[in-house]
Parts: structure tokens; sequence; C-alpha cells
């Protein structure tokens, strides 16, 4: 408790970025954009994770992990598209899409800062206060929304949303960034298009097609690229 009384205002601005910023506008992006929208601009990530970790976390930008994140990038637009990026020039831009980039560029810059503050807190510790943080934040919202009861049909999904995706998730991306840092931690976000092309083959039966090959070949080797650089070379923040 003293802890967490010392650095109160930073757990609740990480709080306030990982859990209500960036779930919070995801889930309300998706209400006017498209899965293949939200899902390029999740593939910005790396890039932004890369240049804030150089700016604010003393991760040196390097050849790799640029290069591996534009690499990653292309077989997400490519899986996205069904092979074709250039269907993207055609679309037109939504709300939801700036939506999402605010999103993003939150969860950014939270993995940044779980690095550059390195709160004296387990990572259970750590999560637990930005949640209740998180709710806290997110409380007025829920009270002037519209009525939403608990049914048989989306408990399942709130199970989930609240349990893997809220405290599972966060807890190994957590250790993950500790561990390697929020440069290359992010990188893997873009492994996402492979999982669910695979989940939707082996669950759902869906065809699984060239386009899918091409962009996870690209995908894993940017991961593989931006990684091959076992240490990063620290710098001073500026």
């Amino acid at each position: 408790r003293v802890i967490v009384a010392a650095h109160w205002p930073k757990l609740a601005f990480l709080g306030f970025l990982g859990m209500a910023m960036y779930q919070g506008l995801a889930y309300e992006a998706a209400k006017s954009t498209s899965a293949t929208n939200m899902g390029i601009v999740v593939a910005l990530m790396p890039l932004l994770s890369a240049l804030l970790a150089s700016l604010f976390a003393g991760e040196a930008l390097t050849v790799s992990r640029i290069g591996g994140a534009v690499l990653s990038l292309a077989g997400l637009l490519i899986i996205s598209t069904h092979g074709h990026p250039a269907e993207l020039l055609r679309g037109a831009a939504h709300f939801g899409d700036a939506l999402m980039l605010i999103a993003v560029t939150s969860n950014a810059l939270y993995g940044t800062l779980i690095k550059r503050w390195a709160l004296p807190l387990s990572t259970w510790q750590q999560l637990y206060v930005q949640i209740g943080f998180g709710v806290l934040l997110l409380f007025p919202l829920w009270w002037l929304a519209p009525s939403s009861p608990i049914t048989a049909q989306n408990a399942p999904l709130i199970l989930y949303a609240g349990i893997l995706a809220s405290i599972a998730s966060p807890f190994f991306w957590m250790n993950g960034i500790k561990r390697i840092g929020p440069g290359r931690a992010s990188l893997f976000m873009n492994l996402l298009p492979i999982f669910v092309a695979v989940s939707a083959y082996t669950i759902l039966g869906e065809p699984l097609h060239h386009y899918h090959a091409v962009g996870g070949l690209f995908a894993l080797a940017g991961v593989w690229w931006g990684q091959s650089q076992r240490t990063a070379v620290q710098r001073t923040p500026g």
C-alpha cells in the first residue's frame, strides 16, 4: 500500500492508457470501421513502439527492428487484403480508423512507460491496481451507456473479455515488455493474423488461401528479423 500510494499517479496513467484507452477505443472503433482496417492500424504498433522506446526508454533504433516491423506490416497487409494491397487505396477513411490509431498509440506508449518507470511492484500487483484505476475511469461511461443485461448468449463473451483479454493477456504482455523491451515485444502483435487464420481453419473449417501463406511468411520473417539483435543498444533517454 505504501508503494502504491507513492506511485499512484503513474499507475493511474498506465491504467488510463492500457485499460481504458486501448481496449475501450478498440471496441468503439469496431462500430464504424472494418476488421481489416483495424488490423492494419494494429500493425503500426511495432513502428510506434520502436520510436517511443527510442524517445522515452533509451532503446536505440536499429535496422533490424525497423526493417522487421516494416516487413511484418507488409505481411499483414497481404493477409488483410486477401493478396491485393492496392485495394486499400479504394477504401475511404472512417472515424473508427482515427479511434484505432489513438488506441494503438496509447498501447505503444503504455509498453514504453512500463519499461521506463520499472515500478517496484510485481506484475500481478501492478495489473491489479491498473485495472482498479481503469474501472474508475470507465465507470462514468458505463453508467451513461444504454442498458445491456447479461444473458446466456453474451456471458461467455464477457468472461472471455474480462478474464483472458483483460487479465491474462496484459499479464503476459507486461512480463514480455520487462524482459525484452517494448520495441521487440510489439513485433509479436503482427503474428495475430496468422493465429486467426489457423484458428479459423481448425475450429471453423474456413479454407486457407495462398495469401495466408505469403503474408504469414512475411510476418514471421519480420518478427525474426526484428528479434535478431538480441541485445538492443541502450542510450540515455532525451
